[in-house]
């Protein structure tokens, strides 16, 4: 009986952590999980979505103001890049699209995909934000 709530558990976790990755802020990282998952799953739950909770609060943390309005003003390159993937936070971006590094800060790239610019993380391509 106590496997079954464990593992109910671990899956709601794990499928509302999806949704927390597919916005453009995060929840508040262990103790948002922990609250979802009382919710869901209850004390068994709340340990869970609090592991949860912490891998997807620290997973996207958005990035700073000077970094947005880098990306914002940069000028577009003269090639435009067309992917049929939808560009998704949290996922990362094809090997074909080419990231330009921000030189004032090392810790994020950016590019233009679909006619949308997405600041990622340099070292796994991962998508922080799409910047409308």
């Amino acid at each position: 009986m106590l496997s079954k709530i464990i593992i109910g558990a671990a899956t709601a976790a794990t499928l509302m952590s999806g949704v927390a990755f597919a916005q453009s802020s995060t929840v508040n990282g262990a103790a948002g999980g922990a609250v979802t998952g009382a919710i869901v799953g209850g004390p068994v739950g709340a340990a869970v979505g609090g592991v949860a909770g912490a891998v997807v609060g620290t997973a996207i943390d958005p990035p700073p103001r000077k970094v947005v309005t880098y990306v914002q003003q940069a000028p577009a390159p003269t090639a435009r890049v067309v992917v049929k993937e939808k560009i998704v936070v949290g996922q990362a971006l094809p090997q074909t699209v080419v990231v330009t590094p921000i030189p004032e800060d090392p810790n994020y790239s950016y590019a233009i995909v679909n006619d949308e610019r997405v600041i990622v993380e340099p070292s796994s391509r991962k998508v922080i934000q799409v910047i409308n």
